[in-house]
C-alpha cells in the first residue's frame, strides 16, 4: 500500500474515531499559522509608524492589534492544551477499541495463522507502545500548521528577493535529504528491533507474571530468565548504536548547512538596509519584518520537512496496522439464509481439511450423520482431528473439500449469526472474563435472567461455592479490578463454562474436554446429570476419559483424520480389534 492510500485510510479511521477532535485540531493549526504570519507583518506597521508620522490613532490601532491578537492566541492555545490533555487518552482508548473491534471481526482462521498472528502483534506494538496513530494525528496537524505558515511567509520573502528564496530552498532541500536518509536508516533499525523487542518483552513479562513464579522458584529459572533479558537488551543496545553513529554524522552536516542558510538570510537583509546593491534600501520596519520572516521561513520549512519525514516514518510503523484494517471483515461473507433452528440433522460428506500453511490433511474424507437429540462421543488419539471437526461444524474454519450439512443444507448458506445462535460450545481453551459470575454465565448485563442463572449454577454443582460469596453471583471473577473478587479453581471455572453453554439454550451443545479439570466425583456428577441438563438437544462430547462415552448414544472414533468406527458403546466393545475397545480397556486397567 502506497503512502497516498495509507493517508486516505488514516483520515477515514481518524474521522470515524474522533471527528470533533480532528476538526478542532485543524482550526488550532490554521490559527497557529496565522499567528506566526501576523507577528511577522504587524510589527512592521507599528515600527514604521513610530519612525514616521507617529500618529496616535494608528499607533494605538496597530499596538492593540498586536497585543490583542497575541492574547487571544495565547488563551486559545491554553484552552486547546487542556482540551487535548483530556481528549488524548480518550482518543487513544477509542483507537484501541477500533483495533480490538477489527480483530474480533476477522475470520477466526486468520487468528490461528502464524502470519496474521505476527501481523496482529506488530500492529499492536506500533499502535499501543509507540502511539503511532495518535502521533500521526498530531504530526499531520503540525504539517498543516507549518504548511499554512510557509504559504504566508513565502509571499513575504518573495517580495524581498525570489533569488534568496531559491537559494534557501536548495540548502533546505539538502538538509531534508540528510534527514530522509537518517529516517530510512531508522526504519530499517525499527524492523530489526521488532522481533528482538517481542522476545525481550516476553522474558520481562514472564519474570513479572504471577502465574510463572511457582515454576521459576521450583526449577531455579531466575538466572536463565535474567540472562535472556540481558542478552536481548544487549542486542537492542548494539542495534541502536549503529543508528546513533549515523545520526551523529548526518546531524553534524545538518547543523553546518542550517547555520549557512541562516547566515545568508541575515546577511542579505542586513545589506539591503545599508546598501542598494540588490535593489532599493529597506526601512527599519521592513528590516524587522524580513528578518523575522527569514527566521520563521527557515524554521518552518525545516520543520515542514521534518514533519513530512516523521509522517513517512510513522506510516512505515503503521504498515501492519493499515494492512490489518484493510483485511475483509468476517461479517462481509457470513450473510445468508436465516436459520431458525432447531438442529434436526447433521451430516459430514467426504470432508477434507488442511490447516493454512500446512500440507498435512487433518481430516480426510470424513463422513457420518447425526439425528436430532443424539449424544455423540468423539474419541481418538491426540492429533486425530477431533477438535478440528468441531471447529468446522462451528464455522470457525471452512472445509477444504466435501460438505457439512445441517437440516439438509450446507452450513455456509446460513446466516452466521442465526446459525451460531443454535450452537453452544465449551472448548479446551475456553476463557472466562473479569465480569461478575452471573455475567460470565449469561454473557449479558447482570440482573436480566438471575433466576435462570441460579438454577444452572445449582445443576452444575456450584451452589455451595456461590452461597459462600458475600455478593453471590454478583461477585467479580478475579481480583484484578476488585479486591473482593473471587478466584475459582480450575474445576469450578469449568463448571461456569458449562453453565454458560447451557444458558444459551442452543439446540446443539458441544463439550471439548469438558471435565478435564474436574475430580472423578464431580466428573461423574456432570455426566450422570447431563442428559437432564441437555434435555432433548443434540450433543457432542470430546474427551480422553473413556467413561464419558458410556453415557452417549454413539461413539465416533477418529483415527488419522478418518472415521474409524461409529457405533454404540456396547457394539464397539464386542468388536474384536476395535480401536475404541483397545483405548477403553487400556484406560480401564488403571482403575481396576
Amino acid at each position: 500500500m502506497n503512502n497516498g492510500k495509507k493517508l486516505k485510510l488514516f483520515f477515514r479511521l481518524s474521522w470515524k474515531t474522533a471527528p470533533s477532535y480532528i476538526l478542532l485540531l485543524i482550526v488550532q493549526t490554521l490559527m497557529s499559522g496565522g499567528q506566526v504570519v501576523m507577528n511577522v507583518v504587524l510589527p512592521k506597521f507599528l515600527i514604521d509608524e513610530l519612525t514616521g508620522a507617529c500618529e496616535m490613532k494608528r499607533l494605538v490601532f496597530f499596538g492593540g492589534l498586536v497585543v490583542g491578537s497575541n492574547l487571544f492566541f495565547a488563551w486559545f492555545a491554553k484552552f486547546m492544551k487542556r482540551y487535548m490533555d483530556v481528549q488524548n487518552p480518550y482518543v487513544s482508548q477509542k483507537m484501541e477499541l477500533l483495533l480490538g473491534e477489527k480483530v474480533m471481526s476477522l475470520p477466526y482462521a486468520k487468528l490461528e495463522d502464524p502470519y496474521y498472528l505476527d501481523l496482529k502483534e506488530r500492529a499492536a506494538f506500533a499502535f499501543l507502545n509507540q502511539e503511532a496513530m495518535l502521533n500521526m494525528i498530531t504530526g499531520l496537524a503540525d504539517l498543516l500548521q507549518k504548511g499554512s505558515t510557509l504559504l504566508g511567509l513565502t509571499v513575504i520573502m518573495v517580495t524581498l528577493s525570489p533569488v534568496l528564496v531559491g537559494i534557501l530552498l536548495v540548502l533546505i532541500g539538502v538538509m531534508l535529504l540528510l534527514q530522509r536518509r537518517l529516517s530510512v536508516h531508522m526504519q530499517k533499525i525499527h524492523q530489526m528491533i521488532l522481533p528482538i523487542n517481542r522476545r525481550y518483552g516476553y522474558y520481562v513479562n514472564t519474570a513479572f507474571d504471577d502465574k510463572t513464579q511457582k515454576d521459576v522458584r521450583l526449577y531455579d529459572m531466575s538466572k536463565m530468565l535474567g540472562d535472556r533479558v540481558a542478552w536481548y537488551n544487549r542486542d537492542m543496545t548494539e542495534t541502536f548504536g549503529s543508528y546513533r553513529r549515523q545520526e551523529g554524522f548526518y546531524m553534524g552536516l545538518y547543523s553546518v548547512i542550517n547555520d549557512l542558510q541562516a547566515a545568508i538570510s541575515y546577511g542579505y537583509v542586513g545589506l539591503r538596509v545599508i546598501t542598494d546593491w540588490f535593489g532599493g534600501r529597506i526601512g527599519l520596519g521592513s528590516f524587522t519584518m524580513y528578518v523575522n520572516a527569514a527566521v520563521q521561513f527557515s524554521s518552518n520549512i525545516t520543520g515542514f520537512g521534518e514533519a513530512v519525514i516523521r509522517l513517512s516514518q510513522l506510516l512505515g510503523y503503521l504498515d501492519p496496522f493499515m494492512e490489518l484494517m484493510e483485511l475483509p471483515d468476517e461479517q462481509d461473507s457470513l450473510r445468508g439464509i436465516s436459520f431458525s433452528g432447531p438442529v434436526e440433522s447433521i451430516a459430514f460428506e467426504n470432508v477434507d481439511f488442511t490447516y493454512p500453511g500446512s500440507e498435512k490433511k487433518v481430516l480426510d474424507q470424513v463422513s457420518f450423520s447425526v439425528k436430532k437429540g443424539e449424544k455423540i462421543a468423539v474419541v481418538g488419539l491426540n492429533g486425530a482431528g477431533k477438535t478440528t471437526l468441531i471447529k468446522l461444524l462451528c464455522r470457525l474454519y471452512q472445509p477444504c473439500g466435501g460438505r457439512i450439512l445441517v437440516n439438509g443444507r450446507e452450513i455456509q448458506e446460513y446466516d452466521y449469526a442465526s446459525y451460531m445462535a443454535q450452537m453452544a460450545a465449551v472448548f479446551q481453551d475456553y476463557r472466562l472474563f473479569n465480569f461478575t459470575l452471573e455475567e460470565n454465565i449469561s454473557c449479558r448485563e447482570a440482573g436480566q435472567d438471575g433466576k435462570v442463572v441460579e438454577k444452572l449454577v445449582e445443576q452444575v454443582g456450584l451452589s455451595e461455592k456461590i452461597e459462600e460469596l458475600p455478593r453471590g453471583l454478583h461477585t467479580l471473577l478475579g481480583k484484578a479490578y476488585d479486591e473482593e473478587g473471587t478466584e475459582l479453581s480450575g474445576g469450578q471455572q469449568q463448571k461456569i463454562a458449562i453453565a454458560r453453554a447451557l444458558y444459551k439454550d442452543a439446540s446443539l451443545i458441544i463439550l471439548d474436554e469438558p471435565t478435564s479439570a474436574l475430580d472423578p466425583l464431580a466428573e461423574a456428577e456432570i455426566y450422570e446429570n447431563f442428559n437432564e441438563l441437555a434435555g432433548g438437544k443434540t450433543a457432542f462430547y470430546i474427551s480422553h476419559r473413556m467413561s464419558s462415552s458410556v453415557f452417549c448414544d454413539r461413539i465416533l472414533v477418529i483415527d488419522g483424520g478418518r472415521v474409524a468406527e461409529f457405533a454404540p458403546h456396547g457394539e464397539l466393545m464386542k468388536k474384536e480389534g476395535s480401536l475404541y475397545r483397545k483405548m477403553f480397556e487400556a484406560q480401564a486397567e488403571n482403575y481396576v
